[in-house]
């Protein structure tokens, strides 16, 4: 089912035939012709039965004997098929906002997540006829993509080579309008933005989720601090050999990398030691 354009003729013009076409039929009453008198007066009510009016941003699907005989998206008033079904379809834009939805994330983790649908329709023949009431079909499909979305990505993570849902909103939310789009083609329905508007861990787990994420963190950030003293000291190492303040042989070498990771790493600050003795003694 493909939307086409309906017939339809001026409103204004309608009006003023239906007009014509009535003291025509009073003109054969009077005058005893009532053959045109009542040819007169049907054809009147068959134009008057197509009156529409339309609003800006709608859509009028004309129904016939079962039959689509095409939309109206003039706006005004107009006059079109006679004695016709008519339903209105409105092609404004509208915002859906789906339940918070608890799904499980790629890791398997409960989370809880919503989001807002932005559409529009763009064909009221399929959004009428392909489909029942697609405005319920846009909800159940949203909240259908958001689930499949969802368990594709884990909620977060500490390492910048995989996708979240947390850190990559914007990625997540065209992968979600894009899979939306594919879902609602058939009803006739544009899907113009897709955004996360809640995201969180369920809150059976969300206190050992936290314990978790703040433990990654911490492991994250030693981590950095490890790799970076290493390369500090390395770079110093090499700086005192090269400019010759001091030969270092093995186990002072060792003795120097050891007291330079310690007053680098150490969360706390270091007290010298003071030693009057040989390393060796």
């Amino acid at each position: 089912m493909r939307e086409k354009d309906a017939w339809v003729m001026n409103g204004f013009v309608g009006i003023v035939a239906i007009i014509v076409l009535l003291a025509v039929t009073v003109f054969g009453f009077f005058q005893e012709f009532f053959v045109l008198g009542v040819i007169c007066l049907i054809l009147a009510a068959a134009l008057g039965s197509g009156i529409t009016l339309i609003q800006p941003n709608q859509s009028v699907v004309v129904i016939f004997l079962g039959k689509y005989m095409g939309s109206i998206r003039k706006e005004g008033i107009v006059i079109t098929v006679p004695f016709s079904i008519r339903k209105t379809i409105s092609l404004r834009v509208r915002n859906f906002n789906s339940k918070r939805l608890k799904v499980n994330d790629v890791n398997g983790n409960p989370i809880e997540i919503a989001a807002v649908i932005v559409f529009k329709v763009v064909d009221s023949a399929k959004a009428v006829f392909d489909v029942d009431r697609y405005e319920q079909f846009v909800e159940i499909q949203s909240e259908t993509a958001i689930r499949a979305v969802a368990t594709k990505y884990p909620y977060d993570t500490f390492t910048d080579d995989e996708m979240t849902l947390r850190g990559n909103a914007e990625e997540v939310s065209n992968h979600l309008a894009k899979e939306l789009q594919e879902r609602l083609t058939v009803a006739g329905v544009e899907v113009i933005e897709t955004r996360l508007t809640h995201l969180a861990y369920s809150t059976e787990i969300a206190q050992a989720m936290l314990q978790r994420q703040q433990a990654s963190a911490i492991i994250a950030a030693r981590k950095q601090i490890v790799d970076g003293a290493v390369g500090m000291v390395q770079d110093a190492i090499e700086q005192i050999e090269r400019d010759g303040i001091v030969e270092l042989d093995e186990e002072r070498r060792v003795a120097m990398i050891n007291n330079l990771l310690v007053s680098i790493v150490s969360d706390h600050g270091t007290q010298p030691v003071v030693n009057t003795g040989s390393l060796y003694q």
